[in-house]
């Protein structure tokens, strides 16, 4: 692989890195460190994009670290899950930068805001591109790092109160990753994961496979927010500032998505009636226990925070049902939820700073006053809830028809379900927040001490992308195909990764 190609795939974690230290240079100027976030995620989305194409053209870029060829050496992998994911990172990153320059103030600033958003792009963007399991633990402790930090950021009492469930339960995943890393390593010998998933084949303890799997499902099932692990999401994600939430919700619970994606197709994929079974009932319940804690909420932001579980159960069922079309709609689903749910915390935002509260009962008129803000809510809320032409119309009916296909009759019936009371909780949002008058003694905010110019453009353009996906969702269902077909087909990233002579030579030596 040519030098531009190695840089070309180090670059997405290079330069949030590289924005970050320079945010901490520019630490007494205000100014220099909104540019940075600006520039340096428009940067990084428009490598990411020129990343994903010519991944689409090559099928997997790899970076050998210090020109140590795997399995011997750091690798970063490019292939079409991975390159999605970093352009969807690129894009809420850049939408949650200009939002900030209205949302964030002088006082989080100074708090080291924008070094700490940085480091957690560069830590998402690592766990995605990575090819080595012991370095994806290494980019989930600086995400957690990070994310600790941007979730206390300002020290309120209800901050620091999610903040500590928050990090109990990912601290107690770390060590469950940890400890499925190090059983992994001494059955197999290697931390590069397609050197594992090669080894792995030949091991005959299948007991202690499935165990080792297991706890990386409850290690992964912690980071995703999935039953029965979910409740640390709910009690922390509406604690912090808005854009810190929209880039949490878009971003964090789908690394661990991914890592699920990436370890239940690549190196478990020996005993699927088992583990993905399993999967199966996770995340049936998922999808259940998410939407009837939000159909219980009266607060914007934790109603949408129970979402972002119930919509994580069909990610996941998209991997348990594990046929060509359930994984193309689980990956169409991540798109399109990562772009949806972040718009719609990013509204709540706005919302917030226009009528003073996140409680719905204290909220109403928006409708009157601001209607285009009504059909900005409108968009996402039906995307979410599966209505036509919207994005999340086609991402349900992926999975849903792959469900039916496969005879998976509890699973499409819990899905359609799970979809009724999604749109049963975004009708109850517009009736109270946009539809309803005003209720008496509410409403009358001061004005703003920032401008809410900012908040605009990236609601705009999100809505935007959900009724594209929606209308012309051809790529899109395109660039899930590819993924599907690579997920399931093991033999060509490990080839990539490894190198043909490498595999056929460990073959031959094990005959």
């Amino acid at each position: 692989m040519s030098a531009y190609m190695n840089a070309l795939v180090a670059l997405p974690v290079i330069l949030p890195l590289l924005a970050g230290a320079l945010s901490l240079a520019f630490w007494r100027s205000s100014a220099a460190q909104k540019l940075l976030g600006v520039f340096g995620t428009l940067a990084l989305l428009v490598v990411s994009v020129h990343l994903l194409f010519e991944t689409w053209e090559h099928d997997h870029i790899v970076m050998h670290m210090g020109s140590w060829h795997a399995p011997f050496g750091i690798v970063l992998v490019s292939d079409m899950l991975a390159a999605i994911m970093v352009v969807l990172t690129g894009i809420i990153g850049l939408a949650t930068a200009v939002y900030s320059l209205s949302d964030i103030g002088t006082r989080h600033e100074r708090f080291g805001y924008y070094p700490l958003f940085h480091l957690l792009l560069a830590g998402v963007n690592g766990a995605f591109l990575t090819g080595d399991i012991f370095n994806l633990y290494v980019w989930f402790e600086v995400m957690l790092v990070a994310s600790f930090a941007l979730l206390i950021l300002g020290g309120e009492r209800a901050q620091m109160e999610g903040a500590i469930k928050y990090v109990t339960l990912n601290l107690v995943s770390s060590m469950l990753f940890l400890t499925a890393i190090g059983l992994l390593y001494g059955l197999t010998g290697t931390l590069n994961m397609a050197d594992i998933a090669v080894r792995l084949a030949e091991v005959e303890d299948t007991g202690l496979v499935t165990v080792i799997a297991m706890l990386f499902m409850v290690s992964f099932g912690i980071k995703a927010a999935a039953f029965p692990f979910f409740f640390w999401l709910p009690a922390s994600y509406h604690t912090p500032k808005v854009a810190v939430s929209a880039l949490f919700a878009g971003m964090l619970t789908k690394v661990g998505v991914y890592a699920l994606y990436r370890v239940f197709t690549l190196i478990f994929n020996q005993d699927v009636d088992y583990t993905h079974e399993i999967l199966l009932w996770i995340a049936m319940l998922t999808m259940l226990t998410g939407v009837l804690g939000a159909a219980a909420q009266f607060e914007f932001r934790r109603i949408l925070s129970f979402h972002i579980i119930s919509q994580i159960g069909y990610m996941i069922l998209g991997l348990a049902l594990f046929t060509p079309l359930a994984i193309v709609g689980g990956v169409f689903y991540i798109m399109h939820h990562i772009i949806v749910k972040a718009n719609l915390f990013l509204i709540s935002g706005l919302t917030y700073q226009l009528k003073g509260s996140h409680e719905l009962r204290e909220l109403g008129g928006l409708y009157r006053s601001h209607p285009m803000l009504a059909v900005l809510f409108m968009v996402p809320a039906l995307s979410l809830a599966g209505l036509p032409p919207l994005s999340g119309f086609f991402a349900k009916f992926i999975i849903i028809r792959a469900g039916i296909e496969v005879e998976a009759w509890l699973a499409v019936a819990v899905a359609l379900v799970v979809g009724l009371l999604t749109l049963y909780s975004m009708v109850k949002i517009w009736n109270e927040v946009f539809w309803k008058a005003q209720p008496a003694g509410f409403g009358q905010t001061p004005t703003p001490v920032r401008p809410l110019f900012w908040m605009w453009p990236p609601i705009v353009g999100l809505a935007l992308m959900t009724v594209m996906i929606g209308l012309y969702g051809q790529p899109i269902f395109e660039m899930a195909e590819l993924s599907a077909e690579q997920l399931l087909d093991t033999s060509r990233y490990i080839e990539a990764v490894l190198g043909a002579d490498y595999v056929e030579s460990l073959q031959e030596m094990r005959r």
